[in-house]
């Protein structure tokens, strides 16, 4: 007895510890999880959205609660039944004996724990559902109808998936209950088998039959909405319910709910009656009913009826499909005409184009990033977009379209220098907008800067040039400080002598959660797991975090409801730096609208593999602004017809703001999305065709042509490949094999300025099409239709979006008309000789090109294509500078160094009209009349300014000069000998532009070293 005593008294402390690190454990996961929910609740709350959160909160928590009920309690309650009016005096076999005695001591805990168990898992499962229950108790009618049921599209999108929902969560819960009794009835003797003899007690029968007949007639109410299921179900041909699903399909559901109904009734009779006979006859029947009903009727009329003239029993449904998925899509109003292009470039075919011609965008913001990083970045600690945006501004009057970008920060180019303190405090914000002409080049092929330097000047006004908020912001930064407390976040490079060359600055604005006492401090340094936020020196009663700091990610936060386009893009507005995201609502429900993957339609591919984005309906409901030093979201509601904005209106009635609050100077920057029109020209690309035998036939479907500058290169040289890339398709097959190819990218729209045929000039965005075809052996690249839509909202003021905003226009070319596509162009371009040649001129002296984007006009009565050629030095930090310029016009091209140049040598010697780039040739200087200012003695504003490396193309040395004119003296003659068919002469100019080529790179580098 005394060394047990002695053992319990060893071990007993040990108790106490176990239980103690396991309330600690909990209090630690407790606190990480209420510091999570608090710190969201102040976000929200210092962005004026904390309603959305509360909203979602308790949403979620009542769809858990209720699921959570909705499985527990009738288990329980069916657990409860079976164990309460158990036979009490039965007689078990020995082994239910030696399961009931393992059992019975956790009896309680089980009839409990395992409702409770399963029960958790149910709220786990229904609380994200908490969208689809308040949208169905919001709903909003459509104020349309199907073609079938004559039911608003607003059930279809609403209430069907409601229900559907809510009969199979029941049914789940009564499968399971009923599995739980049986068990339950087994283990305590109320069902028993013998040799062939089943036993069940009376209250086991009832329990077991009523909980049958349940299930049964949730089977009933399933079949029954399956019907309403069939008009947005896929089919091999349409989306939508075909002519079998309408007369075979969908009367076969409703005499199988019928009967699956009366079925559930004879499980109620069994129940009262003690027959089990005539449920189970009946259940029998049920399921001969499901074989012939449901699948060999239907197979009969498929492939005995419809089959044999498929094109005319399927004619109306195909109607159906093209109507609804023109309506969901808001294709329905597209405008189309034909255009019947002439390939005859005729002298002055230009002239009444001017305005067109003027406004053809030669910088391309794929390329030209490089070029911006090397001229405006200043500092290794900024950094520009691998793409730039495309916008237009008012400049002396005058709309330009721009191509800019805002010089975020970029900690990752801090070096050794990125310690905590200065990620955290110091390095804390991007610095202004760079925007060029998108229209124009300087001599050396330098952008011309409209808005450039450090700080910010040019022709764009003043504005807050500061960017807390942007697409490369840290993770988070702690920024404020009392008044008259020493500046510690580094600004700008100033170039004085003060701080180090580096201008400071404290943030002003409220711009996020405070973090001024040490609660907030606890709970924000529990969240991003850093130390220094509690213990640095550095925060102070003043202090705020800045954190989910990019655009896209601040308004999918605020408006979870949206699907949000890709690509957020600054404007200046209102003298502020702001992010314009566009917003969706879509929905997979439309009753006969053609199902596709938005992914798949935006990326332009064809995974062929299950998505689960599908959409049928799309809306671009909202526009949505973030400042870029306030942070602040503004959501608009931009598309008021829209019913499932309407209905996330009265969910969140306080989060949207009119049309009617957005200034002029707002619209005039809104531009149509580029992800909703991907969708639509993915959709237009068959639903062009608005007769049903045609598009039966097939014979007319078009796609996007694929972006000949990410496969091709430029005159056979690999290294000068175009920017674009293809993307990666991974495939596993049964042996688990997988397989990866990359498939080239459809050709990405453009904003472009200009007049399409029968409208007038305006900012719009345009894609091609090409014919579709299965086989790429006998593809054809030839155009045959042209997609443009108005993206200019302003020019009604304040509140009112312009007249042509949104208008699509589709140019249908003749099938008798051979128009060239961009692929063929891009090989026309690429297999001339002369064309080859120059750009192998141009790659000497360790040069590579890059060929721009190749853009598409209707211009001239045809259609005219140019192309940027852009050179860059392979040296260190080079960087691309536009040099020759590529047109076509039918199966004429033109290689000049302007765009100017080039149309009129592809026009005859006079297109009729002026580029925008007419006065590069003259050598005009690259820094526009935003040529920033200096600092500190240091020249930052400019295409000149800020001296970062790059190619000798804009040295004002005069070696560099000369040589420079030696070389073009050179290529001159060598143009010249090969005209004259002077191989001679040619192999000379060949020598003597070589050997100018190498002395102005020598002349660089010397010019570099000395300074």
């Amino acid at each position: 007895m005394t060394n047990t005593s002695s053992t319990a008294g060893r071990r007993s402390p040990r108790v106490p510890i176990v239980v103690t690190i396991i309330v600690l454990a909990a209090l630690v996961i407790g606190f990480f999880i209420f510091a999570s929910l608090y710190t969201d609740y102040a976000w929200f709350t210092q962005l004026g959205f904390e309603r959305v959160l509360t909203t979602r909160w308790l949403a979620g928590t009542a769809m858990f609660v209720a699921g959570f009920l909705g499985m527990a309690v009738p288990v329980w309650l069916s657990i409860t039944l079976a164990f309460r009016f158990r036979p009490v005096y039965a007689k078990l076999n020995s082994q239910l004996d030696r399961y009931q005695q393992v059992i019975e001591p956790l009896r309680r805990v089980v009839m409990l724990g395992i409702p409770a168990v399963l029960g958790v898992f149910a709220g786990l499962a229904t609380a994200p559902r908490w969208s689809m229950v308040l949208e169905y108790f919001n709903r909003t009618p459509f104020g349309k109808t199907d073609p079938q049921f004559g039911l608003d599209i607003g059930f279809y999108v609403f209430e069907l998936p409601f229900w559907r929902s809510v009969v199979a969560y029941s049914s789940a819960v009564v499968l399971i209950a009923g599995l739980a009794a049986l068990a339950a009835t087994y283990l305590y003797g109320a069902l028993r088998f013998g040799g062939r003899e089943v036993r069940i007690s009376r209250a086991a029968r009832i329990q077991l039959a009523v909980t049958a007949g349940v299930y049964i007639a949730l089977q009933a109410a399933s079949l029954w909405l399956d019907q309403y299921a069939a008009l947005t179900k896929d089919n091999s041909l349409i989306t939508g319910a075909q002519y079998t699903e309408v007369n075979a399909t969908i009367p076969g559901r409703e005499i199988m709910a019928g009967i699956a109904a009366i079925v559930a009734i004879l499980f109620i009779v069994t129940a009262v009656i003690g027959r089990w006979r005539i449920s189970i006859v009946g259940t029998g029947l049920l399921l001969v009913a499901a074989i012939v009903i449901g699948g060999i009727y239907p197979w009969i009329v498929q492939r005995l009826q419809v089959a044999p003239s498929e094109r005319s029993f399927e004619s109306a449904f195909i109607q159906r499909n093209i109507d609804a998925t023109r309506d969901a899509y808001d294709v329905a109003g597209v405008k189309e005409q034909d255009y019947d292009a002439t390939t005859t470039a005729s002298s002055g075919a230009l002239s009444e184009d001017a305005q067109t011609t003027a406004n053809i965008r030669i910088i391309d913001p794929k390329i030209v990033a490089d070029t911006y990083s090397q001229l405006q970045q200043y500092r290794q600690y900024y950094k520009f977009p691998d793409q730039l945006d495309v916008d237009r501004y008012q400049v002396d009057g005058k709309t330009e379209d721009t191509v800019l970008a805002v010089r975020d920060i970029d900690l990752e180019g801090l070096g050794a220098s990125a310690t905590q303190y200065n990620r955290t405090f110091v390095y804390t914000h991007g610095y202004g907008v760079v925007a060029a002409y998108g229209n124009q080049r300087a001599a050396d092929g330098k952008p011309v800067f409209i808005e450039s330097g450090i700080p910010a000047g040019g022709d764009l006004g003043k504005y807050q040039p500061r960017v807390y908020f942007g697409e490369n912001s840290p993770a988070y930064s702690i920024v404020g400080a009392p008044k008259g407390t020493k500046d510690v976040e580094l600004d700008y490079p100033s170039g004085s002598d003060d701080n180090d060359g580096n201008a400071t600055t404290t943030y002003a604005a409220n711009g996020g959660p405070t973090i001024g006492n040490f609660f907030n401090r606890l709970v924000y340094a529990a969240k991003f797991q850093s130390e220094q936020i509690l213990l640095s020196n550095a925060v102070n009663a003043d202090s705020q975090i800045l954190y989910d700091r990019d655009p896209v990610q601040r308004v999918g936060k605020v408006a979870p409801y949206l699907k949000l386009d890709k690509d957020a893009y600054p404007a200046i507005v209102d003298n502020r730096i702001q992010w314009v995201v566009d917003g969706y609502t879509t929905s997979n429900a439309y009753p006969y609208s053609q199902s596709q993957s938005m992914t798949d339609s935006i990326n332009g591919t064809d995974t062929g593999s299950f998505r689960t984005d599908q959409v049928n309906y799309i809306r671009n409901s909202v526009k949505a602004t973030v400042d870029a030093y306030t942070g602040k979201v503004t959501l608009y509601a931009w598309d008021t017809t829209d019913p499932v904005l309407k209905t996330w209106q009265k969910i969140f009635p306080t989060s949207l703001q009119p049309v009617s609050s957005m200034s002029a100077d707002l619209l005039a920057h809104v531009r149509y999305p580029t992800d909703l029109f991907k969708v639509q020209r993915s959709i237009l690309g068959t639903y062009h065709v608005t007769n049903a035998n045609s598009f039966y036939s097939g014979d007319d479907a078009w796609t996007t042509p694929v972006d000949p500058t990410s496969t091709s290169t430029s005159a056979g040289d690999a290294d000068s490949a175009g920017t674009g890339s293809g993307t990666n398709t991974t495939t596993t097959n049964a042996l688990g094999t997988q397989t990866t190819a990359t498939n080239p990218d459809q050709q990405d729209p453009y904003y472009l300025t200009m007049k399409v045929p029968g409208s007038g000039t305006a900012y719009s965005l345009y894609s091609t099409y090409i014919p579709k075809q299965n086989s790429s052996s006998n593809a054809r690249n030839v155009l045959t239709g042209y997609l443009a839509v108005g993206s200019d909202a302003s020019g009604a003021g304040k509140g009112e979006k312009g007249k042509g905003y949104g208008k699509l226009t589709l140019l249908t070319i003749p099938k008798t008309d051979s128009i060239p596509g961009p692929s063929q162009v891009q090989n026309l371009f690429n297999s001339d000789p002369t064309v080859s040649q120059e750009l192998n001129i141009l790659k000497r002296g360790n040069s590579t090109v890059k060929q721009g984007n190749l853009l598409t006009l209707p211009v001239g009565g045809g259609f005219l294509y140019v192309q940027p050629v852009y050179v860059q030095s392979t040296s260190s930090g080079s960087y691309p500078l536009l040099q020759k310029v590529l047109v076509a016009f039918g199966d004429k091209i033109a290689f000049e160094d302007t765009l100017d140049q080039a149309l009129d040598e592809l026009f005859g010697g006079n297109s009729g009209a002026a580029a925008g780039d007419s006065g590069a040739a003259s050598g005009s200087d690259s820094g526009g009349s935003g040529s920033g200012t200096s600092t500190g003695g240091t020249s930052t504003g400019g295409a000149t300014g800020g001296s970062t490396g790059g190619s000798s193309a804009g040295s004002t040395d005069p070696d560099v000069q000369q040589a420079l004119s030696d070389a073009d003296k050179a290529l001159r003659a060598r143009e010249q000998a090969y005209a004259d068919n002077d191989l001679v002469a040619a192999a000379e100019a060949d020598k003597q532009l070589q050997e100018a080529i190498e002395a102005a790179i020598a002349a660089e580098s010397s010019s570099s070293s000395k300074g």
